[in-house]
């Protein structure tokens, strides 16, 4: 069966954005950079692939990504209506629509919706984000991949962002990165 990871940038206080949804604090060090191109090209957007020598660069891990709609909203805002044409593409939110027909916008169960997507065929499959449906995608959350960075901003959008649920990890590799990244991978226990 595929499994759904969650592989995700946060800072040292847990946070993956900042309150209004920023992100461009988060450094991208030469030394993350290339494990990133050469581990999880598929996680690099479509409109930056060709720039990155990646145009020709068969997926790693993943060939579905599933985000909320915080997480599509910057490209809508840049005009990219697919940002991950390599990809399939479901956005889940209530409000969203889209004409893209590479986009799926799910307005409803997203907890269905990765069970479904875990039992068909293909790689595994990719939570871009946000902390609200990490935190309702918790239980079906097969795997973290946590690039945590040497920052802390106090306040924004927390890695989960949801009710009090203790839920078990162990960690199963850890890279340490000269520019002070540490990337590690948990797997559910």
């Amino acid at each position: 069966m595929r499994k759904l990871t969650y592989y995700v940038a946060a800072t040292l206080d847990g946070h993956i954005a900042g309150p209004a949804g920023q992100y461009d604090f988060f450094p991208l060090p030469a030394d993350l950079t290339e494990t990133i191109l050469a581990t999880y090209p598929e996680t690099i957007p479509g409109h930056l692939r060709q720039p990155l020598g990646l145009a020709d660069v068969p997926n790693q891990r993943f060939d579905t990504v599933v985000m909320g709609r915080g997480t599509y909203e910057p490209a809508l805002r840049e005009g990219i209506t697919s940002p991950y044409p390599h990809l399939r593409q479901y956005v889940v939110s209530r409000t969203l629509t889209t004409d893209d027909p590479a986009v799926t916008v799910v307005a409803d169960d997203p907890v269905a919706l990765v069970r479904e997507l875990k039992r068909a065929d293909g790689a595994d499959i990719w939570l871009c984000g946000g902390g609200k449906l990490a935190a309702t995608l918790r239980d079906e959350i097969d795997e973290l991949v946590i690039k945590r960075n040497p920052i802390i901003v106090g306040a924004g959008i927390p890695l989960f962002d949801g009710p009090f649920t203790p839920t078990t990890f162990t960690p199963t590799e850890t890279r340490e990165f000269a520019s002070g990244v540490v990337m590690t991978t948990y797997t559910r226990t």
